[in-house]
């Protein structure tokens, strides 16, 4: 059985991903709800949870260091911890942007410096960092959320040639809109939205592939993708009405 180390299990893609790969694969589990991690474990077999927070180095080596004593070598690590807090653009609030960071930038670093010390020594290993279309070009309350979703995409691009020769597979994961308690918040249309299960299943299958940008659901993210090379005044004016959202004045 091939053994997944999961960040960021306790709800919405990650908890998905645990039930989804619970039949038929062993999987450590990362979060900070620990009893969100117990209920996870009651309901799926093979199951190993790991209460930690991604923002401290000295728990993601622990971590790592359990998974691989209880488990095994690691064969697919998902960094898919993050958090997203919508935020008004004209209220700066450092605090949030800073939180954002340290969460789904430094956490996912935090997280590789163990992981690909291990794959180096092994020669082998799978990584896929979960990104967003959200680091492709800015969206509506994403100014704290997406600049750290486009860290990611430059942080793989660069880690890929170091990696891919020391016969590490790395990929990034980028969802659409994906229910969550996160996005359940936002105030704006939500194109194309997923559900955790779908999502999960998006993952999974993009992972068994050789893309390394894994995109989805391809309707909303043809049209991101297309956007990148629009002109801004067209790019600001279309993403306004496809979210419906509204300026305030």
């Amino acid at each position: 059985m091939r053994h997944y180390f999961i960040t960021g299990v306790s709800s919405g893609i990650g908890a998905a991903l645990v039930s989804a790969l619970s039949p038929h694969a062993k999987i450590t589990g990362v979060a900070r709800r620990r009893d969100r991690l117990d209920a996870l474990a009651k309901e799926n077999d093979n199951f190993h949870p790991i209460a930690a927070d991604v923002t401290d180095p000295k728990a993601m080596q622990s971590a790592v260091n359990d998974a691989i004593k209880t488990s095994g070598s690691i064969d697919v690590a998902i960094l898919n911890a993050g958090i997203y807090t919508p935020q008004d653009g004209s209220k700066i609030e450092p605090a949030v942007f800073q939180q954002h960071m340290d969460v789904n930038y430094m956490g996912v670093i935090n997280a590789l410096a163990p992981i690909v010390a291990d794959m180096t020594d092994k020669k082998q290993g799978h990584i896929a960092i979960t990104s967003s279309v959200a680091g492709w070009r800015g969206l509506p309350k994403s100014a704290a959320y997406g600049p750290t979703k486009a860290a990611l995409i430059s942080l793989a691009e660069s880690l890929y040639f170091d990696l891919f020769p020391k016969g590490i597979k790395l990929q990034v994961i980028c969802p659409g809109f994906v229910e969550s308690e996160a996005t359940a918040i936002n105030d704006f249309e939500m194109p194309d939205l997923l559900t955790s299960k779908q999502a999960a299943t998006h993952i999974l299958n993009g992972l068994e592939g050789d893309d390394f940008i894994v995109d989805f659901p391809k309707s909303f993210t043809r049209k991101m993708k297309f956007l990148k090379y629009l002109p801004d005044r067209l790019f600001f004016k279309f993403v306004a009405r496809q979210t419906g959202y509204k300026k305030q004045s």
